[in-house]
């Protein structure tokens, strides 16, 4: 999901990715809990589940891991420099355990296979080519070969033998469902053209380390790429593809998310070289999936879900008809919000404008019967609408949901896709190898020579031990990667001597304070210093000023983003007189809000330049939970006003002080499902000042969205690492010896782009930061991190699993299913708390610090633990951890654009191209306008952004 758009590159705010504007919807995990859906899933572990999948039935570690030590040696025979380094060793740090991995050996008998092009003309729309290859499939030429052969419903097939030269064949097209083609039916030719030989041989040489001679790009990926292709041959006849490598499947493992929305199992396959062995990578996923059957029901049901807002996510989802006599398949291209009564367009064939119920009855003899009710779709094109009553449709089956889901479905959905680990390792033998096609007697894989072991690899990893965190005052116990704060004190408290409280009055319920009088109110600000107090923040006791809004205006009186209230929070605020001398502002607010809460982070962090701490009343008021609620609060108010926490032993830190470092984060975040075309994406930079490696001011800048380059855009990145090193030469009065940065949001397949186009961004900004030193350049490191992958690792022993099932904090694993060219590991720094755990894939893509294998493991195992806002190890490293949460926060800066529901300002779904990217350009400027200076000056010294 992450695109090309110019030299920075990062991840996408889509359904695909990590859906930055809402839920992301498709889940590598699976479900937990035995809800009873169309088809119970069995969610949980049944009572008298074991703990640990296989647990003491022999776990044999893979052979092959015993020769390791001489990939190390072939590769660093290569002398690779700094980019794409080679492994310097594996770690050896850290007790030594066995692990599962969702990884399968694979055996290819196969010497050779043969790729091809399909060229079909005349060029059909994109949604109608898989079924233009079904139907080729048919064709009596090709049913010879049907077992043989393998495609990608697009362009490419690979055989398992060479294809006659040349092989022609004409389809007729008709759709899934019916006998046979119309009258008058579509044709189509498709040829397919010999393109080269796949020989495996190269493929062996390469898992065995022995790479000087192979073409990686050449030899290697196109051979992977194609027995991906072989390997989901089933899956794409029997399942629905969605996202990249998954297929989804409609059958008892469904579950019931909502009115017309289910959520379906899939399965997740790739195919990956490691050493001395070919694997394939196999996970359990969920996904929420449109019920199919008539689109009148689905979009009654989104009326009731969403209050009578248009359903813009309807776009692009495929729906039929037969109104012609035959079955038509088209996607919806936008829902529009009028009905076929009210509807019209000019049709020559009835002389002039006429409305779509009208011209039904004229043209087809169809009485709607809700011609008033419903609205009409159109599943056109840019510039062509066809316009055709909601009432003859229906939603075709295995239609995915894009975009956020409500608050409802997302829990619902949360409770579907977690699941404890020895159920999913369960699931994805039993079930996801049958579905997948792994099993003995497929004749594609026999066609091809592949063959698939039953059992997953069996692998070394290791436990890293925890470091000692310390806090100025009092003890504690790390146990299983967290702590508390009872009975210690911050390490540095902050000072606060003049404190606001803003009380945000909407539309009062239970929750809601009265007015600033309130004793609830009291009692809750003598429990909030108390907290921070003893915490160690120099808080004053009590707030300088107490101020509340009046009512706001309540929604439906409201304009959609609450624009009205923002602008009451606003003027409020006003009323506290010198921003520069508040210490921080605290919001009280009476529930969560989709526009409030964003509003008034943007407003203290860009029009007033004040630190703002929200609070929700639910959880202030209510005396049971309030005092972990506090300690949280008061760990991100404490480090926001300057303060450190807690710190490490300096034993944990020495990799990183035996010379002056600055750790830099960077991220990217980019426009989601809902945005306005046109929405820029974020890019964010922190980067540390000290040695202490606890405050990460930050950076931001817009630049154009995914696809979109410009010669601007090549300084962003130099600017922004330029005053992350001024900062750090303020704090500490001298530049950085050396630079490790932690790259957030980059997939694989861009590992390259990143040295092409931000590296020399870097090195731009060394020359530039020093104009009396143009030689500036301390060492460089760039780390890319990794949480968009499947491998999972589940514990052969009950004695190295945690309560869950799951492997412990510290799990590294180096060896088995990592790369065979690549410096990288896999860390699982935290505790999993909720289904299966997974851990962050570490790569070291530039190295100018010869880093040792032990180094960086447990440098970074260590350095989970210094994340300021929590007392545990976080899964992600916290620079890039930072980073993610900074992109985060700058969003609310242009919330209406990343939530206009698909437009936005710009223009109509039904507009030619050429206006749509003049409105996409108008969007982009509109949005530039209203981040103004991005963050005020007051606040850019400081992480603002916790």
């Amino acid at each position: 999901m992450n695109h090309s758009r110019g030299n920075i590159r990062g991840r996408g705010g889509n359904n695909v990715r990590r859906g930055r504007a809402g839920y992301r919807v498709s889940v590598p995990s699976s479900p937990r809990g035995g809800r009873e859906g169309p088809g119970s899933a069995h969610s949980g572990a049944p009572p008298g589940a074991p703990l640990v999948y296989k647990e003491g039935q022999g776990a044999q570690v893979d052979t092959r891991i015993h020769t390791a030590d001489e990939l190390v040696a072939r590769l660093q025979g290569l002398n690779l420099g700094p980019e794409r380094p080679a492994r310097p060793g594996w770690g050896t740090l850290g007790r030594v355990i066995l692990v599962r991995t969702n990884s399968f050996p694979i055996e290819l008998s196969s010497d050779t296979y043969y790729d091809y092009v399909m060229e079909i003309s005349p060029e059909p729309e994109s949604h109608v080519k898989r079924r233009i290859l079904a139907l080729f499939e048919q064709n009596a030429a090709v049913q010879p070969y049907i077992n043989k052969i393998a495609h990608d419903g697009a362009q490419r097939l690979v055989a398992a033998q060479p294809l006659p030269q040349p092989l022609l064949c004409n389809v007729e097209y008709f759709e899934d469902g019916d006998d046979g083609p119309p009258q008058n039916a579509d044709c189509y030719s498709v040829e397919v053209k010999f393109l080269r030989e796949l020989p495996t041989a190269p493929l062996k040489l390469f898992q065995e380390g022995d790479v000087a001679n192979i073409d990686k790009a050449k030899e290697i990926d196109p051979l992977v790429s194609a027995l991906n292709l072989i390997m989901q041959r089933q899956a794409a006849q029997l399942g629905f593809r969605f996202g990249k490598n998954r297929y989804f499947f409609d059958d008892d493992h469904k579950e019931l998310l909502g009115p017309r929305l289910l959520a379906l199992m899939g399965f997740y396959s790739s195919v990956r070289p490691v050493y001395k062995q070919l694997m394939v990578n196999v996970n359990v996923c969920m996904a929420p999936f449109h019920q199919p059957g008539k689109l009148s029901d689905a979009l009654r049901a989104f009326d009731v879900r969403s209050r009578g807002a248009t359903p813009t996510l309807m776009a692009k989802v495929k729906v039929s008809s037969r109104y012609r006599g035959y079955k038509c398949v088209k996607p919806i291209f936008r829902v529009l919000d009028i009905s076929a009564k009210k509807t019209t367009f000019p049709c020559e064939e009835y002389g002039g404008n006429i409305t779509v119920e009208t011209f039904f009855q004229r043209k087809y003899g169809i009485w709607l019967q809700e011609a008033d009710t419903l609205p009409v779709i159109d599943i056109g094109k840019a510039g062509k609408p066809v316009y055709v009553p909601a009432e003859l449709c229906e939603i075709e089956p295995g239609e995915p949901r894009l975009g956020r889901l409500g608050p409802k479905e997302t829990a619902a959905m949360l409770r579907c896709a977690s699941r404890k680990p020895a159920m999913n390792a369960q699931l994805i033998v039993e079930r996801g190898l049958s579905c997948l096609g792994y099993t003995p007697g497929t004749p594609v894989l026999e066609a091809f020579g592949v063959r698939v072991s039953s059992e997953m690899s069996v692998i070394p990893a290791r436990e890293l031990p925890a470091p000692k965190v310390t806090y100025s005052k009092g003890s504690l116990q790390v146990k299983n990667g967290s702590w508390n704060l009872r009975d210690v004190k911050f390490h540095r408290g902050a000072k606060a001597s003049n404190w606001k409280v803003l009380v945000v009055r909407d539309n009062a319920d239970g929750t809601a304070l009265n007015d600033t009088s309130d004793p609830r109110l009291s009692s809750f600000i003598e429990a909030f210093v108390g907290k921070c107090r003893s915490s160690g923040i120099d808080l004053s006791p009590r707030p300088s000023t107490i101020l509340q809004t009046d009512e706001l205006l309540p929604i439906h009186q409201d304009q959609k983003r609450r624009t009205g209230a923002i602008t009451q929070i606003s003027r409020t605020i006003e009323l506290f007189g010198d921003m520069e001398s508040i210490s921080f502002i605290l919001v009280l607010l009476p529930r969560q809000d989709d526009y409030l809460y964003p509003g008034i982070k943007r407003l203290c962090a860009v029009k007033f330049g004040v630190h703002s701490q929200c609070l929700w009343l639910q959880k202030a008021l209510n005396p049971q939970g309030r005092e972990q609620y506090l300690a949280n609060v008061a760990l991100k108010l404490n480090t926001k006003l300057g303060g450190i926490n807690h710190l490490l032993e300096k034993e944990a830190m020495s990799w990183l002080t035996d010379k002056s470092t600055i750790m830099v984060g960077i991220d990217v975040t980019h426009p989601g499902a809902k945005s306005a075309e046109g929405t820029p994406s974020i890019v964010g930079v922190v980067a540390s000042v000290d040695n202490d490696f606890v405050q990460f001011p930050a950076s931001l800048r817009l630049q154009k969205s995914r696809r979109e380059v410009s010669d601007a855009l090549r300084t962003i990145l130099k600017d922004m690492i330029v005053e992350r090193l001024q900062a750090y030469r303020r704090h500490s009065k001298a530049l950085p010896e050396r630079m490790i940065v932690f790259r957030d949001g980059v997939s694989e397949g861009q590992y390259g782009q990143v040295l092409k186009d931000e590296l020399p961004q870097i090195f731009a900004a060394f020359r530039t930061i020093d104009p009396e030193n143009r030689n500036y350049h301390p060492i460089l490191s760039i780390i890319v991190c990794g949480k968009r992958h499947n491998a999972r690792f589940f514990p052969t022993d009950s004695a190295h699993a945690d309560k869950n099932g799951n492997t412990r904090p510290g799990t590294v694993v180096d060896k088995g299913v990592t790369s065979v060219l690549d410096f990288d590991f896999y860390l699982q720094a935290h505790a999993g708390l909720l289904g299966t755990v997974k851990s962050t894939h570490y790569v070291v893509l530039y190295d100018e610090s010869e880093l040792g294998a032990d180094d960086v493991q447990q440098g970074v195992h260590s350095a989970s633990y210094l994340y300021a806002r929590a007392t545990k190890a976080v899964s992600l490293v916290p620079p890039a951890f930072y980073a993610d949460i900074l992109c985060e926060r700058a969003r609310y800066w242009i919330h209406e654009f990343l939530l206009a529901e698909g437009n936005g300002g710009g223009a109509s779904a039904s507009a030619s191209p050429s206006r749509r990217k003049a409105a996409e350009d108008r969007v982009f400027e509109a949005a530039q306008r209203a981040w103004g200076d991005g963050l005020h000056p007051n606040l850019r010294d400081s992480m603002f952004y916790l």
